[in-house]
């Protein structure tokens, strides 16, 4: 358990889009650690997109509060909030906005009133780091989905966020698309030490986070690890999920045989080694 002030705290939150619909988040009460990679699920309509756009400001609660580094956001400059920030969102499409690359991601920067040379640095430095530095003289408009997500993430880590949400931002690409950008998630978390919160429906991709937070109708369903949060299987089916199909793989085996393989595994590899230790003491 990190003893630290978390990087983001929320209270008692409770959001709904107007005064004559019912809440869409009810009593949200969540921190998020620095350096942490944290994975929000959630059936269409349980409230995970609504809580990442209350997180940047986006949209404001209608009660409770939110703290960035321990700043009530509802008492801070909305520009400093989105600088330490940053969303990257499901259609890279709608946040590019330049016609060469390297300009698209200088646009933050820029706004932000850098120098011409810090300017530089942190657009070439970016581009290195989600792996697009031979295209940052190109069209983004030829660039596949997969590589336009990237000069995406390239554009919000030009500012140097505090945080990085990604929101369905692989929901809209191929399967060779989302190993791109899911590389450079790791990427940034594990050699950038960023924090990082990605709303997804894809179970595989949640497997790969420290933390899994399941919303259910507007409420914090289930939190913990991956491989807590996906042992407990009946509860995801009532939130309306799934879990990896390689967690599903080795629960229909148990029940199928008399075999007794662990039922929170969440990867190929775990799965095949279980698989040939069994083959090897039978």
């Amino acid at each position: 358990m990190n003893n630290s002030q978390p990087l983001v705290r929320i209270e008692n939150l409770f959001f709904s889009y107007n005064a004559q619909t019912e809440y869409v988040l009810k009593n949200i009460n969540l921190e998020i650690h620095e350096g942490t990679f944290t994975v929000i699920l959630g059936h269409n309509g349980s409230g995970k997109s609504t809580l990442a756009k209350l997180m940047n400001l986006i949209l404001t609660p209608v009660e409770g509060r939110i703290f960035i580094d321990g700043q009530d956001v509802s008492q801070a400059d909305i520009y400093e909030i989105r600088r330490n920030v940053g969303m990257v969102f499901q259609n890279p499409d709608n946040q590019i906005v330049a016609s060469i690359v390297e300009e698209d991601v200088a646009f933050g920067p820029e706004n932000l009133g850098f120098e011409p040379a810090e300017i530089r640095q942190r657009v070439d430095e970016a581009l290195e780091t989600v792996g697009m530095s031979e295209y940052k003289l190109h069209a983004p408009h030829k660039l596949s989905g997969g590589q336009k997500q990237r000069v995406a993430i390239a554009g919000v880590i030009a500012m140097s966020p505090r945080l990085i949400i990604l929101d369905e931002s692989t929901a809209m690409l191929d399967p060779s698309g989302r190993q791109e950008v899911l590389s450079t998630i790791k990427k940034l978390n594990q050699e950038k030490k960023m924090t990082v919160i990605l709303i997804t429906h894809y179970m595989n991709e949640a497997a790969l986070a420290d933390r899994v937070i399941v919303l259910k109708d507007g409420e914090l369903y289930l939190d913990g690890t991956p491989k807590q949060v996906f042992s407990e299987f009946d509860k995801l089916k009532n939130a309306g999920l799934d879990v990896p199909q390689v967690t599903e793989l080795m629960r229909s085996l148990n029940d199928a045989s008399e075999f007794d393989f662990p039922i929170d595994i969440l990867n190929e590899e775990e799965a095949a080694d279980v698989i040939e230790n069994y083959i090897k003491r039978h």
